[in-house]
């Protein structure tokens, strides 16, 4: 035992000694693929339906998040991004909640929370009305589902970091905590894909991201909108497509 520590720790000197001889370093690039969550080899062609959205009035988050992930999937699938407008996925859920057409001048229901959400939802289950819509679009990917985007507010002790600086003039890092009200917003969407060819969903995703800032900092809404979809656009990409991380590689010399 006592000879097997020994020989360990002539090792890691011997290490520690290469290392602290190395003249330089230097940084290899590399990128690690990610395999897709969905295959979507079938399909040839997509079709960003819209989404049930709400929360705030400040953002249409189902005109943003169409235009939006159109926008990326032209750049960053091989997928035909399908070019039409929004459907009309409220009035489709309601009608179907209540077993018949609305009357024309009837109104939307308000979405504030998740819980208006909820009478809503079943319109994803419903495989005659995808099927309806597959074979209008000659039968592609369909992505739809829920964006709820909706105000924050929080109290609370938040630590920063404050510069100070001695009589001799040197400076230090000193960790302060102060009590802040923060405002922000919180984006939660759910995303679902649905074959074309059978109406059936075959994944769904749901994702929450929040922003807060200073209460006395005015930021508009859709900054903040898109602040948030920045973080989840990566992992709304890896469902249809490989990605690739990017890291780096340390050599010594």
């Amino acid at each position: 035992m006592i000879g097997r520590l020994a020989l360990k720790t002539i090792s890691s000197a011997l290490a520690i000694s290469l290392l602290a001889g190395c003249a330089s370093y230097f940084e290899i690039p590399i990128e690690t693929p990610i395999k897709p969550k969905l295959d979507v080899t079938p399909f040839q062609r997509v079709l960003i339906a819209g989404f049930i959205s709400g929360g705030t009035e400040d953002v249409d988050g189902n005109v943003e998040t169409t235009r939006l992930l159109r926008s990326q999937l032209r750049t960053k699938s091989g997928l035909r991004v399908i070019d039409t407008d929004v459907l009309p996925l409220v009035a489709a859920a309601t009608e179907a909640k209540d077993g018949g057409a609305r009357p024309a001048d009837a109104k939307e229901p308000e979405i504030k929370d998740d819980k208006d959400l909820e009478p809503l939802e079943h319109l994803f289950a419903d495989v005659d009305y995808w099927k309806k819509i597959g074979e209008e679009y000659q039968n592609p990917l369909i992505v739809t589902g829920t964006v709820m985007f909706t105000p924050q507010s929080r109290s609370g002790f938040v630590q920063r970091e404050v510069e100070q600086f001695d009589s001799f003039g040197r400076r230090r890092v000193v960790p302060v905590r102060t009590f802040q009200e923060r405002k922000g917003f919180r984006l939660k969407p759910k995303f679902v894909f649905i074959d074309g060819r059978t109406g059936t969903t075959l994944y769904s995703e749901t994702f929450s991201e929040e922003v807060l800032y200073n209460a006395n900092q005015s930021t508009p809404a859709l900054s903040s909108y898109f602040e948030l979809m920045d973080r989840l656009i990566p992992s709304f990409l890896n469902t249809l497509s490989s990605q690739k991380v990017k890291g780096a590689r340390v050599l010594l010399q």
